[in-house]
């Protein structure tokens, strides 16, 4: 005997491959695409946990509460056991949760209106506005009526929706209806796939569990002086230092400047970021030209190859000083070889000196002064910043006189730590999808001669879902691509870093650009 569910019904839920999960009867969200089958006996289902919404056969569901003694004994994963406490707590504090149909303006209003169009006749099918209200506009007649928990959903034609970004929608799967039978014997070992649900981009990942939104970047502590740096014993160089960029990395790194005792001139493109330097001993130009025209050694880091060009070969850049005759130019940004010998040819003509000088580190090895430098071109010039390496870094290692080369190692590096982290998440997903303790795995590793502080700390960061920017996943995706692109020049295949870059990709169209690397287990997990 078939139950008769209703809006806010409290249910258990099994989608085809997955084991039932604990959901709830709701308005589905205008993103959500419809089933085309007919004669689908349907229910809109919110799963608690995962935040998503996903149309689910009446015979995979069940009441919750019935089936409740039953289901939660036979739990395997932390995932599961967090979406049954969510349920238990929503069943106690419904308020806490606020309207889970917040995307309907009037939830019951609209819930009957739906079930209204669809039971009129054939011939008289209007269009459902509450699912869609801004798609009528742009075709009526392709608008899908769905029924909720009726007989039947009439199979229409596929609305073809616009996106305010210009890209292409991506292509939903369909619901079909070969779904096993929501049968005793399923265990609630697996959690509700991602793929079978429909998102926009305002309703991405960001806003399925609120535990993953990145944590604000606490602001930088200028006068307080690492440990490490007061360990150096460092004799500051006499020269004038400018500096071009006051990124995650720069910050950190002028800092251990300005505290190891060198005299800096400061340029960063949102000039607000200068003032805090000022208060502790910084000078603030107006142009970059204006730092190189003044300092004796003027370092970018600055965003990628983009940006170091402009620095350069921008209006009031670089090349606009009068003279750089003897100065120095390092270049700290993470670049391509052909820009380094684009930067160098142009440093060279106005009589100038020029260092590659690419950092291995994040931003709390900026802020320690514990980065790796890797350097090539100018030997004097390497000489004449050493003072200043030993400041912001643990080691700097000089390759030799080869503009190119220290990109290219930087390049080496950045494939090697960022296949490593992809491995990790995905690890770390099959673990807690077989029911594993995740933090189990991270003590085993850590005894294994696979052991990394790094992986380790990132692997900590995945579990706790703790996104705090130390290294921005849009600057590992970026160190990728150029690793690719010397990967074309050499003709040297490099497919493992090819799909960890479309993985890296991915994770940034999905929103967590700005977030820390550790963020692409969201990517492998969901």
């Amino acid at each position: 005997m078939s139950v008769a569910y209703k809006l806010g019904d409290l249910v258990w839920a099994k989608m085809k491959g997955f084991s039932p999960w604990p959901g709830r009867v709701a308005i589905p969200t205008p993103e959500l695409k419809l089933p085309t089958k007919k004669s689908l006996n349907v229910q809109c289902i919110y799963f608690f946990g995962t935040n998503n919404y996903a149309w689910i056969e009446e015979h995979n569901i069940k009441p919750y509460q019935e089936h409740k003694e039953q289901l939660v004994k036979s739990c395997k994963t932390i995932a599961f056991k967090e979406a049954v406490a969510q349920i238990e707590e929503y069943i106690v504090n419904p308020e806490k949760f606020g309207d889970l149909d917040e995307h309907m303006r009037n939830p019951e209003k609209d819930f009957d209106k739906l079930k209204d169009d669809i039971e009129k006749p054939d011939g008289d099918e209007p269009a459902v506005d509450a699912v869609t209200p801004e798609v009528k506009k742009e075709k009526k007649s392709a608008t899908p009526k769905i029924r909720l928990g009726i007989s039947k959903v009439r199979s229409v034609k596929p609305v073809k929706r616009s996106s305010s970004t210009g890209h292409k929608p991506t292509p939903r799967k369909k619901i079909k209806s070969t779904s096993p039978s929501f049968t005793d014997s399923d265990l609630p070992n697996e959690k509700p796939s991602m793929l079978n649900h429909s998102f926009s981009k305002k309703s991405s990942l960001l806003q399925r569990p609120s535990n993953i939104l990145r944590p604000e970047t606490p602001p930088l502590d200028l006068e307080n002086v690492s440990e490490t740096l007061l360990g150096k014993n460092i004799k500051a160089s006499q020269m004038k230092f400018g500096f071009l960029g006051l990124g995650i990395m720069g910050s950190g790194i002028v800092k251990n400047l300005l505290n190891s005792g060198h005299k800096v001139l400061l340029w960063n493109r949102t000039a607000a970021k200068c003032k805090d330097f000022l208060k502790v001993g910084a000078t603030i130009a107006v142009t970059p030209c204006d730092v190189v025209e003044e300092a004796d050694i003027t370092f970018s880091c600055v965003a990628d190859p983009q940006a170091a060009k402009e620095m350069v070969f921008g209006n009031c850049g670089v090349l606009h000083c009068p003279s750089m005759e003897g100065k120095g130019y390092v270049e700290m940004t993470s670049i391509d070889a052909d820009t380094s010998h684009d930067i160098v040819e142009a440093i060279s003509g106005k009589g100038g000196r020029y260092l590659e000088a690419q950092i291995q580190g994040s931003k709390t090895q900026a802020e320690e002064g514990t980065l790796i430098i890797l350097a090539a071109g100018d030997r004097s010039l390497f000489d004449d910043c050493q003072s200043c390496f030993k400041a912001m870094s643990k080691n700097s290692f000089y390759l030799g006189s080869d503009i190119g080369n220290a990109s290219k190692m930087n390049s080496v590096l950045q494939v090697v730590g960022g296949v490593s982290l992809a491995a990790l998440a995905e690890g770390l997903a099959l673990a807690d999808r077989a029911g594993l303790n995740q933090a189990d795995l991270l003590d085993v590793l850590a005894l294994t001669p696979l052991a990394s502080p790094h992986l380790i700390l990132k692997g900590r960061a995945m579990i706790e879902s703790s996104y705090s920017t130390n290294q921005p996943l849009s600057h590992m995706q970026k160190d990728l691509k150029l690793a690719l692109g010397l990967g074309d020049t050499l003709e040297q295949s490099l497919p493992l870093t090819a799909t960890t870059n479309e993985i890296f990709k991915h994770a940034k169209r999905l929103g967590y650009a700005n977030h820390d690397v550790s963020a692409v287990y969201i990517r492998a997990r969901f």
